[in-house]
């Protein structure tokens, strides 16, 4: 497969398959903005792979890694170092989890974040053409990070252009940069993340770049899902061990003219609708 940038990397971790060949088998879809974005949000779809022999994980990653913090033993690497550092450990995690195939297209943020950008846009509807998965795991459109909500926006642009028949029929927006525990139960898609917790510590790890200089996404992660395991329910004890929530984003990919800020914002309201409901029905 050839991708718009000289520095797009498709990996193979069993090397046996050719790249369109492996995307084609894939079953559970992540596309994610950051090297360690898709070990945080889609543990549940590796793991997934992981009980099922017939199913297969695909990683996508779409940006380049600039501009990233650094302290300690990273603190004086060059911007073109520390890209290679953030590619390498990505390839680590796809060994590690078994991934089928773990693509890295290389963009800046700021093409990403440009609306229509000819090289974001033809690459991921490169992907999504040869790609039929099962589930599509994507930033969800209430994170607070614009880079995770400019790649949520340019996907579902890329599915759109889909013929209906070809488009998946589960697509999910995860949580990272800001939780989803807000949303309404009904609204709420629980990922079980609780499976396979050693390899969940090896995935987050690898990015030694990412955490090694006090940002500890590794113990945050695992923390988040925890508790969202343990406060999902008040009355009933825990059914899994970690939950990633996520938002079912599919109405968004099925149906062309469903608006994306009105679709989120309606979330939000059915929020305030439950928060205002229970006050008044508790009231004297």
């Amino acid at each position: 497969m050839k991708f718009s940038r000289m520095n797009a990397e498709v990996y193979i971790p069993s090397g046996n398959l050719l790249p369109a060949e492996a995307l084609s088998r894939v079953t559970h879809l992540c596309v994610g903005a950051h090297q360690d974005d898709i070990e945080i949000m889609a543990h549940a779809g590796i793991s997934d792979c992981l009980d099922q022999p017939r199913q297969a994980f695909g990683g996508v990653v779409v940006t380049d890694g600039a501009g990233s913090p650094r302290t300690g033993s990273f603190a004086n690497m060059t911007d073109g170092l520390m890209q290679a550092v953030r590619r390498r450990e990505q390839r680590q995690a796809a060994d590690l989890g078994r991934y089928l195939i773990q693509l890295q297209l290389g963009h800046p943020s700021v093409d990403v974040k440009q609306p229509g950008h000819p090289g974001v846009a033809e690459d991921l509807q490169s992907i999504f053409h040869v790609c039929h998965p099962e589930v599509i795991y994507l930033h969800n459109p209430a994170d607070k990070h614009d880079t995770h909500v400019a790649l949520f926006l340019r996907c579902i642009e890329a599915l759109r252009t889909l013929p209906f028949e070809r488009r998946p029929r589960k697509v999910l927006g995860c949580e990272v940069w800001r939780d989803l525990d807000w949303l309404v139960d009904s609204d709420k898609v629980a990922l079980d993340a609780g499976r396979h917790p050693e390899l969940a510590n090896k995935l987050l790890a690898a990015f030694a770049s990412q955490i090694s200089g006090g940002k500890r996404y590794d113990l945050a992660t695992v923390g988040r899902r925890t508790a969202n395991a343990t406060f999902h329910q008040a009355h009933t004890v825990d059914n899994v061990q970690g939950i990633t929530w996520a938002m079912d984003l599919t109405p968004l990919v099925l149906d062309d003219k469903i608006d994306v800020a009105d679709f989120t914002l309606a979330h939000l309201e059915r929020l305030r609708s439950d928060i205002g409901s229970r006050i008044k029905k508790l009231s004297a």
